[in-house]
């Protein structure tokens, strides 16, 4: 079975290419020259953002409370929670590399399918902004800064609305392509930061019994936290997996330009 990519598709997968090449040439270049880092560190909180938004959003849909969320300047965060039963625990520990994954992936769709892009920075804006309104700075306020210190807020309000005014901006007023760009950009950013956060999880659970979503699984249900790293990595490629598919390939019954074979 040969899969081939669809004529319709090649422009988006020229742009997923080049955003993919851009990303991991600063990732490398950072390696010799740190502060380029500092180009994606805008991206890295954003993901920050969908990793623990989505460690709020398993909490909310399981029907527990949220008591905050914070970012930290190391782009590190933490969402501090009550859940009841180790089947919630599951989903919201779950919740954030998958998350993570689940979003970069449904960019790809959103564009695949011809959907707008200024739509899809809007939406991420406005994701970003209830994560910092709400669950920033609402949340940890009303709970009297429970478990988070106040420069853990200002620093969370401030990053949300900086990236929310900033996703705004180049939906609003960038050209078009450079607002395709972007979305693509996000998508492979996210994509990019679930991996290597996963691989960074799984020397975690190996060497240290440092708190992490891993190790509250394993708390939680008795199963060494490895197990859950080498669970959430399969779902994760399998995610990417069909993402990649369903953004750039079209099934044929034989071609000589394939580029996925079964």
């Amino acid at each position: 079975m040969r899969y081939t990519i669809a004529e319709e598709a090649r422009p988006q997968v020229n742009l997923l290419i080049f955003a993919t090449i851009v990303s991991l040439g600063l990732w490398v270049i950072s390696w010799y020259i740190p502060l380029t880092s500092y180009i994606v560190y805008p991206l890295q909180l954003f993901a920050t953002f969908v990793h623990e938004g989505s460690h709020v959003l398993a909490t909310v849909l399981t029907g527990n409370t949220v008591q905050s969320l914070t970012v930290s300047p190391d782009t590190s965060g933490v969402v501090w929670s009550e859940s009841s039963g180790w089947f919630s625990q599951l989903l919201i520990s779950s919740a954030g590399y998958l998350g993570t994954t689940a979003f970069g992936a449904g960019l790809l769709a959103w564009i695949r399918f011809g959907h707008s892009s200024r739509i899809a920075l809007y939406s991420s804006a406005g994701f970003v902004a209830v994560m910092t309104v709400i669950f920033g700075a609402f949340r940890p306020l009303w709970n009297f800064l429970a478990n988070v210190t106040f420069g853990s807020i200002i620093f969370t309000v401030f990053s949300g609305t900086l990236l929310t005014a900033g996703l705004a901006a180049i939906a609003r007023y960038a050209n078009l392509k450079w607002v395709n760009f972007a979305v693509a950009f996000l998508a492979v950013q996210c994509l990019l930061n679930a991996v290597f956060s996963l691989l960074d999880l799984f020397f975690i659970s190996a060497t240290t019994n440092m708190q992490s979503d891993a190790a509250n699984m394993a708390a939680a249900t008795g199963i060494p936290s490895l197990f859950w790293v080498f669970i959430w990595m399969g779902i994760s490629i399998l995610m990417i997996s069909v993402g990649l598919r369903v953004y750039a390939v079209t099934r044929k019954p034989a071609a000589s330009d394939s580029v996925f074979e079964d």
